[in-house]
């Protein structure tokens, strides 16, 4: 069943970051990749959207039927942010709060 938070069913809802050493990370239960570059990767999961920023980042393995991303590259921060915030919004946002 279903909570309110997130009404997928559960089958659907398996979600999981491994991160190594800040230099590798795999994802699970990605639904597709919004878009990417060498510096921020967002991608869409079955909870919200994944903003993966850092250096010289890139795709190691690509495989949406199974819902699994692995990134490469310096991994300096990694965060959710709602539907309706872009990506740049919540990057001006946080560091906005960092360097007041």
């Amino acid at each position: 069943m279903a909570d309110e938070r997130n009404p997928r069913p559960k089958q659907y809802q398996n979600h999981e970051l491994v991160l190594r050493n800040r230099q590798s990370l795999e994802v699970n239960g990605v639904l597709n990749v919004e878009s990417f570059d060498a510096q921020e990767f967002v991608l869409a999961t079955h909870f919200g959207f994944l903003a993966v920023r850092g250096e010289n980042l890139h795709i190691k393995t690509l495989n949406l039927e199974n819902g699994f991303v692995a990134i490469e590259g310096l991994i300096l921060d990694i965060g959710y942010f709602d539907e309706g915030v872009t990506p740049s919004e919540k990057a001006k946002g946080f560091f906005s709060k960092l360097f007041r």
